[in-house]
């Protein structure tokens, strides 16, 4: 009896399940000691990046090219701004949450960026994205290299400033 000789064939390999699906992206080595954080922040990214649709969403929304009042317009110029401004704000936290998440996976999360040392786990927990220790971060704010958006004085906050007389 014959074997016959396999002829080469012009066909392409099957595909596997990875082919057809997608390559499987596999989770991310996280250390243990920093598991929980990391799943915090992910979770507090994703609903960073909801919120940050429905304010864009919210903000962009089409408003009305007539309006049947002043106030009417005057209130919906102002929600588009509030919108706006929330937005911004949420992008900046977004950020902070992203890079926290970086510091982890890089293996620099927990350092403080001032002075080498470990960060309290007390203010992990209450901060999870924070890149100074309390004392670096009250140092820092003492010496004015970080500033956190205040309000002014509280008989200023809410009042016009008094008109200036035209000029003749």
């Amino acid at each position: 009896m014959q074997t016959r000789k396999k002829v080469p064939s012009n066909r392409k390999p099957k595909a596997a399940t990875s082919d057809i699906l997608g390559t499987a992206q596999r989770a991310p080595r996280v250390k243990p000691k920093w598991k929980e954080h990391y799943a915090r922040l992910v979770d507090l990214q994703e609903t960073l990046m909801r919120r940050r649709i429905d304010s864009a969403n919210d903000a962009l929304s089409e408003q009305p090219v007539f309006s049947s009042h002043m106030a009417d317009a005057a209130t919906d110029t102002y929600d588009r701004d509030l919108a706006l401004g929330m937005l911004s704000s949420e992008q900046d936290s977004l950020y902070q949450v992203e890079q926290a998440i970086d510091r982890i996976l890089n293996g620099n999360y927990g350092v403080c960026e001032l002075t080498g040392k470990p960060i309290e786990p007390a203010r992990l927990v209450a901060v999870p994205w924070t890149r100074f220790s309390a004392t670096a971060e009250k140092q820092l704010e003492r010496e004015g290299s970080r500033k956190h958006p205040r309000l002014g004085p509280r008989e200023t906050v809410g009042r016009e400033p008094a008109p200036k007389e035209p000029e003749e």
